[in-house]
Protein backbone atom coordinates (compact mmCIF):
# COMPACT_ATOMS: atom_id res chain seq x y z
CA UNK A 1 0.00 0.00 0.00
CA UNK A 2 0.92 3.31 -0.52
CA UNK A 3 2.47 6.06 2.03
CA UNK A 4 -0.59 8.03 3.19
CA UNK A 5 -0.66 11.04 1.47
CA UNK A 6 1.10 9.75 -1.02
CA UNK A 7 -0.62 9.76 -4.70
CA UNK A 8 -0.23 7.74 -7.98
CA UNK A 9 0.56 10.60 -10.78
CA UNK A 10 -2.39 10.65 -13.11
CA UNK A 11 -2.45 9.91 -16.58
CA UNK A 12 -2.42 13.37 -17.72
CA UNK A 13 0.29 14.50 -15.24
CA UNK A 14 2.31 11.70 -16.42
CA UNK A 15 1.89 12.24 -20.35
CA UNK A 16 2.82 15.83 -19.65
CA UNK A 17 6.16 15.09 -18.31
CA UNK A 18 6.94 13.38 -21.12
CA UNK A 19 5.60 15.75 -23.64
CA UNK A 20 7.94 17.81 -21.61
CA UNK A 21 11.32 15.90 -21.19
CA UNK A 22 10.77 14.60 -24.75
CA UNK A 23 10.85 18.17 -25.79
CA UNK A 24 13.61 19.58 -23.92
CA UNK A 25 15.48 16.81 -25.43
CA UNK A 26 14.42 17.91 -29.14
CA UNK A 27 15.32 21.61 -27.70
CA UNK A 28 19.05 20.87 -27.66
CA UNK A 29 18.91 18.36 -30.65
CA UNK A 30 16.98 21.72 -33.09
CA UNK A 31 19.52 23.67 -31.61
CA UNK A 32 22.15 21.81 -32.90
CA UNK A 33 21.09 20.99 -36.18
CA UNK A 34 19.14 23.68 -37.00
CA UNK A 35 21.79 26.29 -36.16
CA UNK A 36 24.33 24.12 -38.67
CA UNK A 37 21.38 24.60 -41.24
CA UNK A 38 21.26 28.11 -40.90
CA UNK A 39 24.29 28.87 -42.83
CA UNK A 40 24.52 25.37 -44.79
CA UNK A 41 23.84 27.81 -48.35
CA UNK A 42 26.59 30.09 -47.52
CA UNK A 43 29.11 27.64 -46.10
CA UNK A 44 28.28 25.18 -49.22
CA UNK A 45 28.65 28.04 -51.39
CA UNK A 46 32.10 29.05 -50.00
CA UNK A 47 33.49 25.49 -50.90
CA UNK A 48 32.57 26.34 -54.41
CA UNK A 49 28.83 24.62 -54.68
CA UNK A 50 26.12 26.39 -57.07
CA UNK A 51 22.82 27.04 -56.21
CA UNK A 52 21.96 23.65 -58.38
CA UNK A 53 23.89 21.85 -55.86
CA UNK A 54 22.30 23.74 -52.90
CA UNK A 55 19.56 23.17 -54.02
CA UNK A 56 19.87 19.22 -54.67
CA UNK A 57 21.25 18.99 -51.19
CA UNK A 58 18.66 20.58 -49.58
CA UNK A 59 16.32 18.55 -51.48
CA UNK A 60 18.07 15.12 -51.81
CA UNK A 61 18.72 15.34 -47.96
CA UNK A 62 15.15 15.98 -47.02
CA UNK A 63 14.00 13.01 -49.59
CA UNK A 64 16.45 10.54 -48.27
CA UNK A 65 15.12 12.25 -44.49
CA UNK A 66 11.87 11.59 -45.62
CA UNK A 67 11.54 8.70 -47.40
CA UNK A 68 13.40 6.22 -45.05
CA UNK A 69 11.03 7.43 -42.28
CA UNK A 70 8.69 4.82 -44.53
CA UNK A 71 10.73 2.13 -43.27
CA UNK A 72 11.82 3.14 -40.22
CA UNK A 73 8.53 3.64 -38.83
CA UNK A 74 7.02 0.05 -40.14
CA UNK A 75 9.83 -1.26 -38.12
CA UNK A 76 9.01 0.68 -35.26
CA UNK A 77 5.44 -0.62 -35.41
CA UNK A 78 6.05 -4.53 -35.89
CA UNK A 79 9.10 -4.97 -33.39
CA UNK A 80 7.55 -2.44 -30.49
CA UNK A 81 10.74 -1.30 -30.10
CA UNK A 82 10.33 2.64 -29.99
CA UNK A 83 13.47 3.42 -28.16
CA UNK A 84 15.75 1.66 -29.58
CA UNK A 85 14.83 3.11 -33.07
CA UNK A 86 14.49 6.65 -31.59
CA UNK A 87 17.90 6.51 -29.44
CA UNK A 88 19.89 4.68 -33.19
CA UNK A 89 18.10 8.25 -34.77
CA UNK A 90 19.71 10.76 -32.45
CA UNK A 91 22.75 9.56 -32.21
CA UNK A 92 23.51 9.90 -35.66
CA UNK A 93 21.49 12.95 -36.13
CA UNK A 94 23.27 14.45 -33.24
CA UNK A 95 26.66 13.53 -34.32
CA UNK A 96 26.44 14.66 -38.08
CA UNK A 97 26.54 18.30 -36.98
CA UNK A 98 29.35 18.56 -35.58
CA UNK A 99 31.84 16.67 -37.74
CA UNK A 100 31.10 19.47 -40.13
CA UNK A 101 34.34 21.40 -38.34
CA UNK A 102 36.18 19.14 -40.30
CA UNK A 103 34.98 18.89 -43.57
CA UNK A 104 37.04 20.65 -46.80
CA UNK A 105 35.13 20.17 -49.58
CA UNK A 106 31.98 20.66 -50.52
CA UNK A 107 30.89 16.71 -51.44
CA UNK A 108 32.08 15.98 -47.97
CA UNK A 109 29.89 18.64 -46.50
CA UNK A 110 27.42 17.50 -48.62
CA UNK A 111 27.60 13.98 -47.36
CA UNK A 112 26.99 14.97 -43.64
CA UNK A 113 24.17 16.89 -43.99
CA UNK A 114 22.66 14.19 -45.99
CA UNK A 115 23.58 11.53 -42.83
CA UNK A 116 22.48 14.06 -40.33
CA UNK A 117 19.22 14.12 -42.09
CA UNK A 118 19.28 10.63 -42.52
CA UNK A 119 19.37 10.14 -38.54
CA UNK A 120 16.33 12.62 -38.33
CA UNK A 121 14.53 9.99 -40.46
CA UNK A 122 15.27 6.87 -38.38
CA UNK A 123 14.42 8.51 -35.07
CA UNK A 124 11.14 10.63 -36.29
CA UNK A 125 8.29 8.09 -36.76
CA UNK A 126 8.69 6.18 -33.83
CA UNK A 127 9.24 9.62 -31.62
CA UNK A 128 6.02 11.40 -33.16
CA UNK A 129 4.10 7.95 -32.40
CA UNK A 130 5.25 8.33 -28.41
CA UNK A 131 4.10 11.78 -28.55
CA UNK A 132 0.97 10.62 -29.94
CA UNK A 133 0.14 8.32 -27.00
CA UNK A 134 0.52 10.97 -24.68
CA UNK A 135 -2.36 13.45 -27.03
CA UNK A 136 -4.93 10.76 -25.99
CA UNK A 137 -4.73 12.70 -22.72
CA UNK A 138 -3.97 16.18 -22.78
CA UNK A 139 -4.98 16.83 -26.57
CA UNK A 140 -2.91 15.74 -29.55
CA UNK A 141 -2.68 19.42 -30.74
CA UNK A 142 -1.28 20.95 -27.97
CA UNK A 143 0.88 17.76 -27.52
CA UNK A 144 2.36 18.70 -31.09
CA UNK A 145 2.17 22.18 -30.79
CA UNK A 146 4.22 22.54 -27.35
CA UNK A 147 7.10 19.97 -28.67
CA UNK A 148 7.15 21.97 -31.78
CA UNK A 149 7.70 25.15 -29.79
CA UNK A 150 10.13 23.29 -27.66
CA UNK A 151 11.79 22.13 -30.98
CA UNK A 152 12.06 25.78 -32.45
CA UNK A 153 12.66 27.47 -29.61
CA UNK A 154 16.44 25.30 -29.78
CA UNK A 155 16.05 26.25 -33.78
CA UNK A 156 16.17 29.74 -32.27
CA UNK A 157 19.00 29.51 -30.06
CA UNK A 158 21.57 27.64 -32.24
CA UNK A 159 21.80 29.82 -35.13
CA UNK A 160 22.20 32.49 -32.73
CA UNK A 161 24.74 30.27 -31.73
CA UNK A 162 26.50 30.12 -35.26
CA UNK A 163 25.97 34.34 -35.44
CA UNK A 164 27.79 34.98 -32.35
CA UNK A 165 30.75 33.24 -33.66
CA UNK A 166 30.48 34.29 -37.66
CA UNK A 167 30.30 37.78 -35.47
CA UNK A 168 33.43 36.65 -34.25
CA UNK A 169 35.22 35.95 -37.04
CA UNK A 170 35.82 32.70 -36.27
CA UNK A 171 34.73 30.88 -39.17
CA UNK A 172 31.97 28.35 -40.12
CA UNK A 173 34.18 25.46 -38.78
CA UNK A 174 34.49 27.01 -35.70
CA UNK A 175 30.89 27.72 -35.65
CA UNK A 176 29.76 23.74 -36.41
CA UNK A 177 32.22 22.18 -33.36
CA UNK A 178 30.21 24.81 -30.77
CA UNK A 179 27.26 22.35 -31.52
CA UNK A 180 28.43 19.29 -30.30
CA UNK A 181 27.79 20.21 -26.56
CA UNK A 182 24.13 20.58 -27.60
CA UNK A 183 24.14 17.33 -29.54
CA UNK A 184 25.87 15.33 -26.48
CA UNK A 185 23.16 17.07 -24.13
CA UNK A 186 20.49 15.87 -26.45
CA UNK A 187 21.74 11.77 -26.39
CA UNK A 188 21.82 12.00 -22.72
CA UNK A 189 18.68 13.48 -22.33
CA UNK A 190 17.03 10.58 -24.62
CA UNK A 191 18.57 8.30 -22.42
CA UNK A 192 16.85 9.70 -19.49
CA UNK A 193 13.49 10.27 -21.07
CA UNK A 194 14.24 6.04 -22.16
CA UNK A 195 14.63 5.40 -18.20
CA UNK A 196 11.97 7.44 -16.64
CA UNK A 197 9.25 6.51 -19.61
CA UNK A 198 9.91 3.23 -20.59
CA UNK A 199 6.63 2.36 -21.90
CA UNK A 200 4.55 5.50 -23.25
CA UNK A 201 2.30 3.27 -25.33
CA UNK A 202 0.61 3.04 -22.02
CA UNK A 203 -0.39 6.54 -22.32
CA UNK A 204 -2.84 5.88 -24.62
CA UNK A 205 -6.46 4.74 -23.43
CA UNK A 206 -9.16 3.44 -24.51
CA UNK A 207 -9.39 0.85 -27.34
CA UNK A 208 -9.80 1.60 -31.10
CA UNK A 209 -10.95 -0.06 -34.16
CA UNK A 210 -7.88 -1.40 -35.62
CA UNK A 211 -7.79 -1.24 -39.30
CA UNK A 212 -5.63 -3.55 -41.47
CA UNK A 213 -5.21 -0.83 -43.89
CA UNK A 214 -4.69 3.24 -43.98
CA UNK A 215 -8.19 5.11 -44.43
CA UNK A 216 -8.49 6.82 -47.74
CA UNK A 217 -8.49 10.59 -45.81
CA UNK A 218 -5.11 9.75 -44.87
CA UNK A 219 -3.88 9.61 -48.32
CA UNK A 220 -5.94 12.18 -49.24
CA UNK A 221 -4.34 14.28 -46.59
CA UNK A 222 -1.08 13.53 -47.48
CA UNK A 223 -1.77 14.74 -50.80
CA UNK A 224 -2.61 17.66 -49.77
CA UNK A 225 0.94 17.79 -47.55
CA UNK A 226 2.27 16.80 -50.72
CA UNK A 227 1.62 20.02 -52.64
CA UNK A 228 2.54 22.32 -49.62
CA UNK A 229 5.92 20.28 -49.44
CA UNK A 230 7.05 21.04 -52.82
CA UNK A 231 5.64 24.63 -52.30
CA UNK A 232 7.77 25.30 -49.67
CA UNK A 233 11.39 26.97 -50.26
CA UNK A 234 13.87 25.28 -47.92
CA UNK A 235 15.74 27.85 -45.98
CA UNK A 236 19.71 26.70 -47.79
CA UNK A 237 18.49 27.99 -50.86
CA UNK A 238 16.88 31.53 -49.18
CA UNK A 239 19.97 31.93 -47.53
CA UNK A 240 22.09 31.14 -50.93
CA UNK A 241 19.83 33.86 -52.13
CA UNK A 242 20.93 36.31 -49.82
CA UNK A 243 24.15 35.30 -50.26
CA UNK A 244 24.00 36.24 -53.29
CA UNK A 245 21.91 39.30 -53.91
CA UNK A 246 23.76 40.78 -50.84
CA UNK A 247 20.56 41.64 -49.76
CA UNK A 248 21.51 40.57 -46.11
CA UNK A 249 25.22 40.11 -44.64
CA UNK A 250 26.34 36.50 -44.05
CA UNK A 251 26.96 37.11 -40.28
CA UNK A 252 23.04 38.36 -39.89
CA UNK A 253 21.83 35.37 -42.16
CA UNK A 254 21.24 33.37 -38.52
CA UNK A 255 19.40 35.79 -37.02
CA UNK A 256 17.20 36.03 -39.81
CA UNK A 257 16.55 32.21 -39.53
CA UNK A 258 16.60 32.84 -35.80
CA UNK A 259 13.45 35.31 -36.01
CA UNK A 260 11.70 32.37 -38.87
CA UNK A 261 12.48 29.95 -35.35
CA UNK A 262 11.30 31.62 -32.80
CA UNK A 263 7.72 32.66 -34.96
CA UNK A 264 7.43 28.95 -35.83
CA UNK A 265 7.51 28.24 -31.97
CA UNK A 266 5.02 31.07 -31.32
CA UNK A 267 3.04 29.15 -34.21
CA UNK A 268 3.08 26.14 -33.51
CA UNK A 269 2.62 26.69 -29.87
CA UNK A 270 -0.40 29.19 -30.86
CA UNK A 271 -2.10 27.30 -33.56
CA UNK A 272 -1.36 23.48 -31.95
CA UNK A 273 -3.63 24.81 -28.82
CA UNK A 274 -6.44 26.41 -30.93
CA UNK A 275 -6.70 23.10 -33.19
CA UNK A 276 -8.03 20.94 -29.83
CA UNK A 277 -10.68 23.84 -30.36
CA UNK A 278 -11.40 24.87 -33.96
CA UNK A 279 -10.03 21.86 -36.00
CA UNK A 280 -8.50 22.18 -39.30
CA UNK A 281 -9.07 26.33 -39.91
CA UNK A 282 -5.98 26.83 -37.68
CA UNK A 283 -3.89 24.87 -40.35
CA UNK A 284 -5.27 26.43 -43.71
CA UNK A 285 -4.26 30.42 -41.22
CA UNK A 286 -1.23 28.64 -40.79
CA UNK A 287 -0.30 27.59 -44.44
CA UNK A 288 -1.89 30.83 -46.13
CA UNK A 289 0.08 33.19 -44.34
CA UNK A 290 3.19 30.51 -45.04
CA UNK A 291 2.26 30.79 -49.06
CA UNK A 292 2.99 35.18 -48.21
CA UNK A 293 6.49 34.42 -47.99
CA UNK A 294 8.23 33.61 -50.76
CA UNK A 295 7.77 37.30 -52.43
CA UNK A 296 8.79 38.83 -49.85
CA UNK A 297 11.94 36.56 -49.32
CA UNK A 298 13.07 36.88 -53.03
CA UNK A 299 11.96 40.15 -54.19
CA UNK A 300 11.87 42.54 -50.77
CA UNK A 301 14.65 44.21 -48.87
CA UNK A 302 16.66 43.43 -45.80
CA UNK A 303 13.37 44.72 -43.65
CA UNK A 304 10.72 42.95 -45.79
CA UNK A 305 12.66 39.55 -46.26
CA UNK A 306 12.56 39.86 -42.41
CA UNK A 307 8.59 39.75 -42.89
CA UNK A 308 9.24 36.86 -44.84
CA UNK A 309 10.98 34.96 -42.39
CA UNK A 310 8.10 35.71 -40.01
CA UNK A 311 5.17 34.36 -42.50
CA UNK A 312 8.18 31.32 -43.23
CA UNK A 313 8.30 30.84 -39.61
CA UNK A 314 4.50 30.54 -38.78
CA UNK A 315 4.36 27.68 -42.13
CA UNK A 316 6.83 25.74 -40.44
CA UNK A 317 5.39 25.78 -36.67
CA UNK A 318 2.09 25.02 -38.56
CA UNK A 319 3.49 21.98 -40.22
CA UNK A 320 5.29 20.83 -37.59
CA UNK A 321 2.54 20.58 -35.52
CA UNK A 322 -0.71 20.37 -37.25
CA UNK A 323 0.06 17.91 -39.71
CA UNK A 324 0.83 15.65 -37.32
CA UNK A 325 -1.94 15.99 -34.75
CA UNK A 326 -4.55 15.19 -38.29
CA UNK A 327 -2.10 12.32 -38.85
CA UNK A 328 -2.82 11.22 -34.80
CA UNK A 329 -6.17 11.72 -35.14
CA UNK A 330 -6.88 9.25 -38.47
CA UNK A 331 -5.13 6.27 -37.32
CA UNK A 332 -5.18 3.58 -34.80
CA UNK A 333 -2.48 3.51 -32.38
CA UNK A 334 -0.90 0.64 -33.14
CA UNK A 335 -0.18 1.87 -36.72
CA UNK A 336 0.62 5.07 -36.09
CA UNK A 337 4.75 5.29 -36.59
CA UNK A 338 3.82 3.53 -40.11
CA UNK A 339 1.56 6.13 -40.81
CA UNK A 340 3.76 8.84 -39.84
CA UNK A 341 6.59 6.93 -41.64
CA UNK A 342 4.93 7.02 -45.21
CA UNK A 343 3.10 10.45 -44.88
CA UNK A 344 6.43 11.97 -43.55
CA UNK A 345 8.16 9.90 -47.11
CA UNK A 346 5.21 11.38 -49.62
CA UNK A 347 6.21 14.89 -47.91
CA UNK A 348 9.77 15.13 -48.62
CA UNK A 349 9.86 13.21 -51.77
CA UNK A 350 7.45 16.46 -52.75
CA UNK A 351 10.12 18.60 -50.63
CA UNK A 352 13.37 17.21 -53.00
CA UNK A 353 11.07 17.82 -56.19
CA UNK A 354 10.26 20.73 -55.50
CA UNK A 355 13.63 22.35 -53.98
CA UNK A 356 15.47 20.71 -56.65
CA UNK A 357 13.46 22.31 -59.02
CA UNK A 358 13.04 25.55 -57.48
CA UNK A 359 17.58 25.56 -57.17
CA UNK A 360 17.23 24.93 -61.08
CA UNK A 361 14.59 27.57 -61.95
CA UNK A 362 16.18 30.05 -59.53
CA UNK A 363 19.68 30.22 -61.99
CA UNK A 364 17.14 31.30 -64.55
CA UNK A 365 14.17 33.15 -63.24
CA UNK A 366 13.54 34.29 -59.26
CA UNK A 367 9.91 35.35 -60.82
CA UNK A 368 9.51 31.69 -61.53
CA UNK A 369 10.81 30.47 -58.27
CA UNK A 370 8.57 32.74 -56.57
CA UNK A 371 5.42 31.86 -58.34
CA UNK A 372 6.66 28.04 -58.23
CA UNK A 373 6.66 28.39 -54.36
CA UNK A 374 3.56 30.29 -53.68
CA UNK A 375 0.84 28.37 -56.35
CA UNK A 376 1.41 25.03 -54.62
CA UNK A 377 1.26 25.84 -51.38
CA UNK A 378 -2.13 27.63 -52.47
CA UNK A 379 -3.17 24.93 -54.34
CA UNK A 380 -2.50 22.80 -50.89
CA UNK A 381 -5.63 24.77 -49.01
CA UNK A 382 -8.93 23.82 -51.03
CA UNK A 383 -7.63 20.56 -50.89
CA UNK A 384 -7.12 20.13 -47.09
CA UNK A 385 -10.37 21.84 -46.67
CA UNK A 386 -12.46 19.15 -49.15
CA UNK A 387 -10.90 16.22 -47.51
CA UNK A 388 -11.66 17.41 -43.96
CA UNK A 389 -15.37 18.23 -44.97
CA UNK A 390 -15.47 14.73 -46.57
CA UNK A 391 -14.26 13.01 -43.26
CA UNK A 392 -15.79 14.79 -40.81
CA UNK A 393 -19.48 13.82 -42.59
CA UNK A 394 -18.39 10.46 -42.99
Amino acid sequence: MKAVGQRAASPGSTAFRFVLVLGIANFFADMTYEGARSVTGPFLGTLGASAAVVGFTAGFGELLGYALRSVTGAISDRTGKYWIVTIVGYVVNMLAVPALALSGNWPLAAGLMVTERTGRAIRKPATEAMLSFAGKQIGRGWVFGLNEALDQAGATAGPLIISLSLFEHRGYRTAFSYLLLPAVLTIAIIFVARHFFPRPHDLEVGEKIQAEHLPRAYWLYMIAAACFAAGFADFALISYHFQKSAVIAADVVPIYYAVAMAMGALGGLVLGKLFDAFGIRMLLIGFFLSALSAPLLFFGSAWIALGGMVFWGIGMGAQGSLLNAIVAELVSPTKRSTAFGFFDAGFGIAWFIGSWLMGILYDRSITAVVVISVGLQLISLPVFFVVNRARTSS
